[in-house]
């Protein structure tokens, strides 16, 4: 895993954080000064937490582990579904569903339920239903498409997720530490880090300082599964 240098997080604006009067104490450990009362980022901080975190994800990964990507953040949404869906792990960038986590059963009903509605559409089954019914079916389809579209893989409760803007996704947060689901974060200056298991400490809000961030995960993600791809597999011998 290539860590980019100091140099290219600072010309992506990882190290900026936010004003002053909107820190969260609890960071004062990655903040490295403040200038025009805004604070700035220690990189030299977000370097370290990169080169203890990335290779977490990594063997998540490799251990075949399902890492759910969130972002509900308008400049974030796009970029971290693009790199969920290259790294093969589930994503929900509209709005978070609630009971998710605390009742996934409920949730995987729906899962299943547009699944069958996509496998009918594809066979052409639908095409049996009057043009009213088939218009009904055609917009619910819509709209749990954009619900749940990206959780179609996931089977069960996923076994960690990566929020590349934690301050925002409160709900997930709560969801997650109720069903004990560890969360890896990037927390800008005004998140608590204590709130989430891996801290990856960064802008949340510049464009090009999210996409750096989001596609280091996934790259992460991506080698793991490698790695899982070309590892003999252990044959039992029975005796």
């Amino acid at each position: 895993m290539q860590i980019p240098s100091l140099e290219a997080m600072l010309q992506a604006g990882v190290h900026f954080g936010h004003q002053v009067s909107r820190w969260h104490p609890k960071m004062k450990q990655y903040i490295y000064t403040e200038r025009n009362g805004v604070h700035i980022i220690d990189l030299e901080k977000t370097d370290e937490q990169l080169r203890s975190v990335l290779p977490v994800i990594t063997q998540m990964a490799k251990d075949g582990k399902k890492i759910l990507f969130v972002s509900t953040k308008p400049q974030a949404k796009d970029i971290v579904k693009e790199a969920a869906i290259d790294c093969g792990m589930p994503y929900l960038v509209d709005r978070w569903v609630g009971g998710l986590l605390t009742n996934f059963p409920e949730i995987k009903k729906l899962i299943q339920k547009y699944l069958s509605y996509m496998e009918k559409k594809a066979s052409g089954e639908l095409e049996r239903y009057t043009k009213k019914e088939q218009l009904d079916i055609e917009r619910e389809m819509e709209k749990m498409q954009k619900m749940i579209g990206g959780l179609v893989d996931l089977k069960g409760l996923p076994d960690a997720i990566f929020i590349p803007a934690f301050q925002r996704e409160k709900t997930t947060f709560i969801e997650a530490n109720k069903m004990n689901v560890p969360i890896i974060a990037v927390c800008d200056t005004n998140a608590n880090p204590l709130k989430a298991d891996y801290i990856i400490p960064a802008n949340d809000d510049a464009v090009n300082a999210i996409r750096m961030m989001v596609t280091l995960v996934a790259e992460a993600v991506k080698e793991g599964t490698a790695a899982a791809a070309i590892e003999p597999k252990s044959v039992d011998v029975v005796a």
